[in-house]
C-alpha cells in the first residue's frame, strides 16, 4: 500500500516541515502523519490553509515508505530535505542567533581599507544600497503580514539575492568582479556569524552565498552589508548578473590592460538598466585584459578581452552567445576590434537584438546562445550591427571624462618592495613553503611582489566554503600583506593580490597556522563543485561528497599528476562548469540513484572547448575509481613534461574510455 506525508518549507526561516494532523506542522519527517490514498485528499485540504495563513508554502504530498516505525521518503531529494545536508556534521542546530541578542558594531565603523584596490563608493552610492535594503524590509513585512503572496513576493526578494532552497533562505551576494576589501570581507564574515551558520559559500560567478538566513532576518543582513558597499542586487532573475574577470587584475605580470575599471563601468550602466531589468533569461557577461583568458569570457553571453592596439588605445575584442547548461556552446566572434568609447553602445545593441527576439515561452531555450545558433551566427551579427549603426551619435558614449572619473574612485597602489632573496633562501630550507609557492603564487607585474593563492579546497573539506572564523582570519592577512585587498577567483578560491615577496614565508606560517595552506591550486584536488543537492533547490545530485572523495583517493599523487581541472556539477544547469572541466562530472538521478556522466577535454581558457561525454554514466560509489583510472591512463601514454589536457588533445578518448569500461 502507497504511503505518503505532506510536506512543505517553513515561511519564517525556510526550513523543510511535515503536517502532523491535529498536531499542526514538524520540523522531522517521523514526527509527520502518513497517509494512505482514501485519507490524503482530506489531509491536504486541512494542511493548504497553512499556505494562506503563512505559515508553510509549497505545501504537497511525498510518497514514502515506514520501517519499525520510522518514515523514510522514496524519492532521494526529499530524503535529503528530510535528514539536512550530508556534508556539514559541525553546523550548529537552529538559527544562528535568537534575535534577542544585542549585536556588536559593524566591522565597517572601525576598518575602512583605504588602500584596497576597489571602486570607492560615495554616500550616494551607500545611500541607494541603503535605501534597496529598506525598501526590501518594507516587502519582508508586508510578506510576513499576509498582504503578499509567495507568488508575489518571489520576483521581490530574487531581485535581492535571496532564493527559498531545499532547507532554508540562500542569499547570494554579489562580490563585483571578485574583488574585495578587508572591511567588506569582515562584514561578510560577521553576516555568517549572526545571521547564518557561521559559513558563506564562494560561487564559480565571483559571489558568496549563505545558505541558512531566517527570512526576518534579511532585511538587516542586506542593510548590514550595505554598510561595506555590498549588495545583492541583481545576483538573480532575467537581468545582468554580476560581472566578472580574472582575480589577477591589476597585478598580472601578464597583463596588457586592467580590466577592473572596464568591469566597473559595466557594473553601473547594467544595473537598475530600464531596458534589460526584464530579459527573456539571465545575462552574463565577463571581461580579461590579459591574453591568457582566467575568467571563461568564451562561455559567457558577452565575453570581452581588453587589449591595446597598435595606436596603443585600449580596444575589445567582443564574443557574444558562450554559456553552459543544459545546451553549452563557445561564443562567437562578433568584432575583433571595438573602441572604449564605443563599448557600452556596443553592448546595447547586442542586449537590444537579444531583448527584442530572444524567447519568452520556453526557459530552455531563451539564452542568447540559443537565438544565435537559431537565426544563424551571420545574421545575428548584421542586427547587431544595425541596431549599433542606428543608436543617436551621442548616445551612450564612453567619454574620457566619464573613463577618468570611474578610474579617479581606484586607490592606485605603490609597489616600493624589492625582492632581497628571503623567499628564495627560505625555500631552500623549507620544502613545504617550496612546493606551496610552486602551485600557489602568481607572477606579478611589479618585480618585488607575487599574487597569492588561497586554496578553498582543503582535502575532505567542502569547495569554496569558508567559516567566518577564516574570512577575519584571511581580511587579517590582506591588511598585513596585500593592502587590505583579496579577490575572489571564479574557480572558488581566494587571492591576495599585492604581497611583497620578502613577507611570502611568514604569510605561509600564517595560513598553516589557520588551516589554509593547501598546496593544490590547479591540481587534481582544487576541484569546482556546485552546492548540490545538498542545498539546492534544482539540483538532481550531490556534489560536493563527490568532490570530496576524489580528492581524499587522488591527493597523495596530485604533484605527481600535475595540472588537471575535475569540475562537478549537480544538474543540467552547470553552475560548476563540468563541460569546461578537463575532467567534467554532471551528477543526475537515475531511478532515484545517483549517477554520473563523465566528460573529458574541457577547457575554459583561450582555448575553450565543451567536453565530450565518454560513455554510459558512472555510479555515485565508482566515481573516483573511475577518475583514478583515467590518471592511470594519463600516466601511462603522456610524454615528458605534458598536461592531462594535451594529452587528451593529442590521443582523443580512446584510452580514456578503456581505461574506464573495458572491464565493465
Amino acid at each position: 500500500m502507497s504511503l505518503q506525508v505532506i510536506t512543505g518549507n517553513r515561511v519564517a526561516d525556510g526550513v523543510s516541515v511535515w503536517f502532523a494532523g491535529t498536531k499542526g506542522w514538524a520540523e522531522h519527517v517521523d514526527q509527520a502523519s502518513a497517509y494512505d490514498e482514501a485519507g490524503l485528499e482530506a489531509a491536504l485540504a486541512e494542511a493548504k490553509p497553512a499556505d494562506a495563513e503563512l505559515h508553510v508554502v509549497d505545501i504537497r504530498a511525498v510518497e514514502v515508505t515506514r520501517e519499525a516505525g520510522k518514515i523514510f521518503p522514496v524519492a532521494h531529494r526529499e530524503q535529503i530535505r528530510a535528514r539536512g545536508p550530508s556534508v556539514r556534521e559541525d553546523l550548529p542546530a537552529g538559527v544562528w542567533r535568537d534575535g534577542a541578542e544585542a549585536l556588536p558594531p559593524l566591522p565597517s565603523a572601525s576598518s575602512t581599507s583605504p588602500f584596497a584596490g576597489i571602486y570607492h563608493y560615495d554616500e550616494y552610492d551607500r545611500d541607494f544600497l541603503r535605501q534597496r535594503a529598506t525598501e526590501f524590509g518594507a516587502q519582508v513585512a508586508r510578506r510576513r503580514a499576509g498582504e503578499l503572496s509567495e507568488e508575489e513576493f518571489k520576483p521581490l526578494r530574487l531581485m535581492n539575492g535571496l532564493y527559498l532552497q531545499l532547507h532554508a533562505y540562500m542569499l547570494r551576494v554579489a562580490i563585483p568582479y571578485g574583488v574585495l576589501s578587508a572591511t567588506q570581507l569582515r562584514q561578510l564574515a560577521y553576516v555568517a556569524r549572526h545571521y547564518d551558520r557561521g559559513y558563506g559559500h564562494f560561487t564559480t560567478r565571483q559571489n558568496i552565498q549563505f545558505n541558512w538566513l531566517r527570512l526576518e532576518d534579511t532585511p538587516a543582513a542586506l542593510a548590514a552589508l550595505a554598510e561595506a558597499d555590498l549588495h545583492g542586487i541583481q545576483t538573480s532573475g532575467n537581468c545582468i548578473r554580476n560581472v566578472t574577470t580574472d582575480e589577477f587584475a591589476g597585478a598580472a605580470a601578464d597583463e596588457s590592460l586592467d580590466p577592473r575599471l572596464y568591469a566597473e563601468i559595466l557594473r553601473q550602466w547594467s544595473t537598475d538598466h530600464p531596458e534589460f531589468t526584464y530579459l527573456p533569461r539571465k545575462f552574463k557577461i565577463a571581461i580579461v585584459g590579459a591574453g591568457h583568458d582566467r575568467a571563461a569570457v568564451r562561455v559567457h553571453d558577452i565575453g570581452l578581452e581588453a587589449y591595446k592596439n597598435a595606436a596603443g588605445e585600449p580596444v575589445f575584442r567582443v564574443f557574444a552567445g558562450g554559456g553552459l547548461g543544459r545546451t553549452p556552446y563557445i561564443g562567437i566572434k562578433l568584432r575583433e576590434e571595438v573602441a572604449l568609447a564605443e563599448l557600452l553602445r556596443y553592448c546595447e545593441a547586442i542586449l537590444r537584438v537579444y531583448n527584442a527576439l530572444g524567447r519568452r515561452d520556453n526557459i530552455y531555450k531563451a539564452r542568447i546562445k540559443i537565438l544565435i545558433r537559431e537565426m544563424k551566427p551571420d545574421a545575428f551579427i548584421k542586427m547587431v550591427e544595425d541596431e549599433y549603426a542606428s543608436l543617436p551619435a551621442g548616445y551612450c558614449v564612453l567619454t574620457d571624462e566619464i573613463v577618468q572619473a570611474v578610474a579617479a574612485r581606484f586607490p592606485v597602489p605603490d609597489f616600493p618592495r624589492q625582492d632581497s632573496g628571503v623567499l628564495k633562501a627560505a625555500q631552500l630550507d623549507d620544502r613545504a613553503l617550496a612546493a606551496w609557492v610552486k602551485q600557489n603564487t602568481h607572477p606579478h607585474k611589479a618585480p618585488g611582489y607575487v599574487s597569492v593563492i588561497i586554496s578553498l579546497k582543503p582535502v575532505g573539506g567542502i569547495p569554496g566554503d569558508a567559516s567566518a572564523d577564516e574570512m577575519d582570519a584571511v581580511a587579517d592577512l590582506a591588511d598585513k600583506y596585500s593592502m587590505g585587498e583579496i579577490r575572489v577567483s571564479h574557480v572558488q578560491n581566494l587571492v591576495l593580490p599585492h604581497v611583497a615577496k620578502d613577507d611570502v614565508p611568514a604569510l605561509f606560517k600564517a595560513l598553516v597556522a589557520a588551516g589554509l595552506a593547501s598546496d593544490n591550486i590547479g591540481l587534481i584536488t582544487d576541484i569546482i563543485a556546485c552546492p548540490g543537492m545538498d542545498y539546492c533547490a534544482l539540483a538532481t545530485a550531490r556534489s560536493i561528497p563527490v568532490a570530496q572523495r576524489i580528492a581524499e583517493r587522488l591527493a597523495p599523487r596530485q604533484h605527481e599528476i600535475g595540472t588537471l581541472y575535475v569540475n562537478i556539477s549537480g544538474c543540467i544547469n552547470a553552475c560548476g562548469h563540468h563541460h569546461v572541466g578537463h575532467i567534467g562530472l554532471l551528477g543526475v538521478d537515475k531511478n532515484g540513484e545517483e549517477v554520473y556522466q563523465i566528460t573529458l577535454g574541457g577547457a575554459a581558457d583561450e582555448q575553450a572547448a565543451i567536453g565530450k561525454i565518454i560513455g554510459p554514466a558512472v555510479p555515485t560509489a565508482k566515481v573516483p575509481e573511475a577518475i583514478e583510472a583515467l590518471v592511470d591512463a594519463y600516466i601511462g601514454v603522456r610524454e615528458a613534461g605534458e598536461s592531462f589536457i594535451d594529452t587528451y588533445r593529442r590521443l582523443g578518448a580512446a584510452p580514456f574510455k578503456e581505461a574506464i569500461y573495458a572491464a565493465h
